[in-house]
């Protein structure tokens, strides 16, 4: 990918349609704003996976192809499916990275550890289709030391560092997300959308999203995250542990939602006892290097905990937390 997009910023414009376009695109078109780019190799991608372009797929992995070959391919498929192209670059981006599900289930964990006896109650702020929401279905694979389910065809091996989580069973008896655009893995428009964002010289990534696609069962609402938070910790669930959390979603909430949230947050935790815990995990960039901060914030007590740091597509976790806690 880095290769194409090469290619194409070298040799742009490739196609008059799509360059003007992009050129009259409002505000910012880079990875800070729109992402066309982004856009665009997604597009080229779902062509691929469709079978809609076979030149196209002639070039891509797991084919070799020359710079000249590729930008041909390229330039004909901007040509013959303008129309897709133009109605698949209207929408953002949109991913689902089931590896960051590793830093859930390890948390998921480290909280059935702390309150024995408890299942867990789990919103996602920011769950896109839902695929993380099933983290209890997948398999943690760690030396000596498996989380979830022990036989789960979805299994997670990222490359841990430092102390094992907690090892304790998980159990989930509710599980519920938000999203402003929420994709639903069962339309197969929305799955190609998900697996489109994959690069095509990524294929475990996107055999991975396949296998959590196919058992996707996870309910997520359209709307904005705060509101939607509010009304979730007003409903009675006692006995359990509700798990608010997000992965990589937090920095792309306005500053509104995200003062809004943290406030019903807060008021949720003054109302929390133990049995009836309250735990905020976030797995987000913080200005810091390598990867996002893993951070954990608990009531009653107010506590707040630094986990450790994960990458941000869950390919490895360093994680800082004491197991058992």
């Amino acid at each position: 990918m880095a290769r194409l997009m090469a290619l194409c910023a070298d040799h742009w414009p490739l196609d008059a349609h799509i360059a003007a376009r992009f050129a009259a695109w409002p505000g910012d078109v880079g990875p800070s704003g729109a992402s066309l780019p982004l856009r665009l190799a997604g597009a080229l991608h779902a062509l691929v996976l469709t079978g809609t372009a076979p030149r196209l797929a002639a070039v891509y992995p797991p084919h070799d192809a020359t710079d000249a070959a590729l930008l041909a391919a390229v330039r004909a498929a901007l040509t013959d499916h303008a129309a897709f192209i133009d109605t698949w670059v209207a929408s953002p981006p949109q991913t689902n990275e089931v590896r960051r599900a590793g830093a859930v289930l390890a948390v998921a964990a480290l909280l059935a550890a702390r309150f024995p006896g408890l299942p867990l109650r789990l919103s996602e702020l920011g769950a896109s289709a839902g695929l993380n929401l099933m983290c209890d279905r997948f398999a943690l694979d760690l030396p000596g030391l498996t989380l979830g389910d022990p036989q789960a065809h979805l299994r997670l091996s990222p490359d841990w560092r430092g102390p094992l989580p907690a090892h304790a069973p998980i159990t989930v008896t509710d599980r519920r997300g938000v999203d402003l655009n929420p994709l639903d893995p069962t339309n197969p428009d929305h799955a190609l959308r998900l697996l489109a964002y994959l690069w095509p010289d990524q294929p475990d990534r996107i055999a991975r999203t396949r296998m959590a696609i196919a058992q996707a069962r996870a309910p997520v609402d359209q709307g904005d995250a705060a509101p939607w938070l509010a009304a979730r910790l007003a409903e009675p669930a006692p006995g359990t542990i509700h798990l608010v959390y997000h992965t990589i979603a937090w920095q792309y909430f306005p500053a509104t939602t995200q003062a809004e949230a943290t406030a019903a947050l807060v008021a949720a935790g003054a109302r929390a006892t133990p049995d009836t815990p309250l735990a905020w995990f976030g797995m987000e960039a913080d200005g810091h290097s390598p990867g996002a901060a893993l951070t954990l914030r608990l009531w009653p007590g107010d506590l707040t905990m630094s986990l450790g740091r994960a990458d941000f597509h869950g390919r490895w976790v360093d994680w800082q937390a004491l197991a058992p806690m």
